[in-house]
């Protein structure tokens, strides 16, 4: 297990002085099913996760404030979202090998939680935290800076350019709005050229569409005329309460889009 460790530290960039934190992070909470009940408790990764997760947010803030300062609130919003993500974690955390590390109940192991997304997304939130109390700020900012911000520095911070439907779904979330919905209004056209009309909806009244090559040239396009209000609006304490919003976007031609599915 100390070798394992080792490997997992240098991977991480830390030197644990405290080596408990590094295994509690690692530790799930099914493993209390394996105890016997006369046993107390082994302590799990749980509160770690929760202060993790907001030291990843500050630092993600703070970081993306001091590198991109020209860029508007909204944009900031949807990156950071990006950046906290569980599935921007999970792809961080494969790379670790963190899978191999982690502490579960027997259970839990057969049933493939070591490749679960959330489980490992969770646990990567725990070690954030273990580095932060073990080695200080500093070095769990460039812990952060290194292994989670860098992988994600291209498009000059602009990453709903190339997927505004990922970036809506994000910023979406992060405002409390329900997960935007699409549908195809209508196809119009020759097989050989066609065109189709997708709309996106989130919530009750915010709304969008627009026309593309393909099913998923216009359900981007529709995605990034909401994307672009939002962006431009503090979320509202009720997002039934905001007012209704609808768009009608020209036709857009995207070759390089061609596939069918929304």
């Amino acid at each position: 297990m100390e070798t394992n460790l080792a490997a997992l530290e240098a991977a991480v960039g830390h030197h644990f002085r405290d080596a408990s934190l590094l295994n509690r992070a690692l530790t799930h909470r099914s493993v209390a099913s394996d105890r016997p009940q006369h046993m107390a408790p082994q302590a799990n990764n749980e509160q770690l996760e929760f202060l993790g997760d907001a030291v990843l947010g500050m630092i993600v803030s703070e970081t993306l404030l001091r590198r991109h300062p020209d860029l508007s609130e909204g944009r900031l919003t949807v990156i950071k979202s990006r950046l906290v993500s569980a599935s921007h974690l999970y792809r961080v955390a494969r790379p670790l090998n963190l899978g191999e590390y982690l502490i579960l109940s027997r259970g839990e192991d057969r049933s493939g939680g070591r490749e679960k997304k959330t489980l490992l997304a969770d646990a990567l939130e725990a070690i954030i935290a273990a580095v932060f109390l073990d080695g200080g700020y500093e070095v769990v900012q460039r812990f952060v800076e290194e292994q989670i911000i860098a992988v994600t520095e291209a498009s000059d911070g602009d990453p709903d350019r190339n997927d505004p439907k990922g970036a809506l779904q994000e910023l979406a979330q992060s405002m409390k709005f329900p997960a935007p919905r699409y549908r195809v209004l209508e196809e119009t056209g020759p097989d050989h050229r066609k065109q189709f009309t997708v709309e996106v909806r989130v919530g009750k009244d915010l709304h969008a569409a627009a026309q593309g090559g393909s099913k998923k040239a216009a359900s981007q396009r529709a995605a990034s005329i909401v994307l672009e209000t939002l962006m431009k609006r503090r979320a509202p304490e009720d997002p039934a309460t905001a007012a209704p919003l609808s768009f009608e976007a020209d036709s857009v031609e995207a070759d390089s889009l061609e596939a069918d599915s929304i």
